[in-house]
């Protein structure tokens, strides 16, 4: 093979890297776009507070319904255009809740959405746990760094441009915005990859990536199902739930943080609102050094570490008697959560492909949901401190399982035999694609 030959593929999955950060930072700015609209939106359709809280679980109906179906579309499709029109329904679903004026018509209009964001949200980690394996490199946390950097410019683009425009106009910005994004970037995802780097890039071409009920076993007979339904199976939802422990920690500071600085610790307004701010600066930053963290320290340790150390803040954060130590305990927080989530996914996603992605990733979602109504119940119950003791709490719960999932977490010899057995003709495919990637 020419020089010139063994390049191309290295410089194909290149594209389809930068390609995918795209895909996962316009969904973050897409999101964040529309959360800072509902008090407008809530305003707009007449809802009260109970009545807005029942609509918004249209978005969470949604995702998590599309999140348990997702993963089996990939398989058939492939991962790369479900993400592609995942991100064409998200981009035009995220202008209809400005369309309606009245609770019901919002809750609807919100399946819409939510069911675009849970899909897109599994099939782009399929695609990004594909990628990984191919360039065989740990760059997971840098698809979700752009995810939070795409947030944040959201809800900061978002919050200019509400003073303005009204949520109808604001909304068909974003809509505009997304489908050019998605037409710019989503050829190359469309394009096959060569090699191809997407087990199931279509009908034509069955899945082979790993956890695949497909994939045969050397003798030739299709003994996916019978490993999907045993210890792989159980391996997934314990990655699943160390997902749902991070994102309960997540869900809860967006929604209590600034409460807690505020009414707990009597910091002014402007201050208590940085809360979250600061929290989610740090989570990006540590992100975004990831990918070097998994290189020198493993799966397994960055796992114990990041649990721990967000453990260490959350308890900072929450029984801190000053605001800026409880700050200090968020910027911890940020940064011990920062990479657990995009590990729990990949490696999830690596034992059992689509499926595995998302079933992590649905647990994930319900982690991030469940964590504001338990905090609200805890704290009527004792105290809005106490209550965040819970984050803590769960973040050394998932410290603990990733110690205990530490042959899974690293993928030792013996998970790879288990959870990633390929065709003859896939595996050699594989290699080639690993050896010309590096």
């Amino acid at each position: 093979m020419s020089p010139l030959n063994k390049l191309a593929p290295s410089r194909s999955l290149a594209r389809l890297r930068i390609a995918l950060t795209v895909f996962f930072a316009l969904d973050g700015f897409l999101f964040a776009g529309w959360v800072v609209r509902i008090p407008a939106i809530k305003e707009q359709t007449g809802a009260s507070a109970g009545d807005l809280g029942l609509a918004l679980l249209g978005v969470s109906a949604g995702a998590v319904v599309t999140m348990t179906l997702t993963g089996r579309l990939c398989g058939r499709f492939g991962s790369r255009p479900l993400t592609v029109a995942a991100a064409i329904l998200l981009s035009v679903g995220i202008a209809l809740p400005a369309q309606t004026h009245s609770p019901p018509a919002l809750g609807l209009v919100l399946l819409v959405f939510g069911a675009a964001y849970g899909g897109i949200n599994v099939a782009m980690n399929s695609a990004a746990v594909d990628l990984v394996e191919a360039l065989r490199r740990p760059v997971m946390p840098g698809f979700h760094a752009a995810f939070s950097l795409g947030g944040m410019l959201g809800a900061g683009l978002g919050g200019l441009l509400a003073a303005g425009l009204s949520p109808a106009s604001h909304l068909l910005v974003l809509t505009v915005t997304g489908l050019v994004v998605t037409a710019a970037a989503g050829p190359v995802l469309l394009l096959p990859t060569s090699p191809p780097v997407d087990g199931g890039a279509g009908p034509a071409s069955p899945p082979e990536g790993r956890g695949s009920e497909r994939a045969a076993s050397p003798g030739g007979h299709e003994d996916g199902r019978a490993r999907l339904s045993g210890r792989t199976r159980r391996l997934v939802v314990v990655f699943g739930v160390i997902a749902l422990c991070t994102a309960y920690g997540e869900g809860a500071l967006a929604d209590w943080g600034a409460l807690h600085l505020e009414q707990d610790l009597g910091a002014h307004a402007g201050v208590a609102a940085a809360g979250y701010s600061v929290f989610a600066l740090a989570m990006t930053a540590g992100r975004l050094s990831g990918t070097t963290m998994l290189e020198r320290l493993g799966q397994t340790r960055t796992l114990v570490a990041g649990g721990a150390t967000a453990a260490a803040g959350m308890l900072l954060g929450s029984l801190a008697p000053t605001v800026w130590l409880a700050l200090l305990g968020f910027a911890v927080t940020g940064l011990g959560l920062a990479n657990i989530f995009p590990v729990a996914v990949a490696r999830a996603g690596a034992l059992a492909g689509p499926r595995g992605v998302a079933t992590a990733s649905t647990l994930g979602y319900g982690g991030m949901l469940l964590g504001p109504p338990v905090i609200g119940f805890l704290a009527d119950w004792f105290s809005l401190p106490v209550a965040l003791t819970t984050v803590a709490a769960l973040a050394a719960v998932a410290a603990v399982i990733g110690y205990a999932a530490r042959g899974a977490a690293d993928g030792s010899p013996a998970e790879e035999r288990a959870g990633a057995r390929r065709a003859p003709a896939g595996a050699a495919r594989d290699e080639r694609c690993r050896a010309e990637s590096r």
